[in-house]
């Protein structure tokens, strides 16, 4: 049988679930993709977080939290991406879960928009490139990178977008807000100026 991309998360386990449960027909319609497309890189472009599973050498899953500016995580072409990974609070989990088991997976939501992104991937850590390092930092940023970790991508898919709450950062809020407020300060000055004419203090 040829093997899907969607392989990577439909094993036969899931497939026979997804058999008694009805939603086998449907989910094989569709596929998952394999390569950054311009949708994905417009996508991660605009992220400031993610969130990067890895599995110990016992099988335990872990997940970690990864922030920095706006597109840290770099598309180095269509099945590369990479990011700089900041010094933290030196337990180095994922990095050491790396070294026995590449397999990784991120994800990725947008809650302003409603919209997550799952991705399946292979990772390696790099430690002795200084190139590939400097080429991956954003500046300014006050995080100190310790070392890279490069994703070969395996499948990606776009997550069902239900159950997602609206969360809107600081600078959009600021962004959303700025008109308003330039509009209260306008009111609050003409108000002053009434006030000062009819003789009210």
């Amino acid at each position: 049988m040829t093997r899907r991309v969607s392989d990577v998360a439909f094993t036969d386990a899931v497939k026979a679930r997804q058999e008694r449960l009805g939603s086998r027909a449907e989910q094989d319609r569709r596929d998952f993709q394999d390569r950054v497309t311009p949708q994905l890189a417009d996508f991660l472009a605009k992220r400031t977080s993610f969130y990067l599973a890895t599995t110990s050498e016992t099988g335990h899953p872990y997940i970690q939290h990864r922030g920095g500016p706006a597109g840290f995580l770099k598309v180095l072409d269509d099945q590369t991406l990479a990011f700089a990974d900041f010094a933290g609070n030196r337990q180095y989990i994922t990095t050491g879960n790396l070294e026995g088991n590449d397999r990784v997976h991120l994800f990725f939501m947008d809650y302003a928009n409603s919209s997550r992104i799952k991705l399946w991937g292979r990772a390696r850590v790099v430690e002795d490139d200084t190139e590939l390092l400097i080429s991956l930092q954003d500046q300014p940023y006050s995080g100190r990178p310790e070392r890279a970790v490069v994703i070969t991508l395996e499948a990606w898919d776009v997550n069902c977008p239900q159950h997602i709450p609206s969360l809107y950062s600081e600078e959009t809020i600021r962004l959303v807000t700025r008109k308003l407020s330039m509009r209260i300060a306008e009111l609050e000055a003409e108000n002053a100026e009434l006030k000062q004419w009819i003789g009210k203090p």
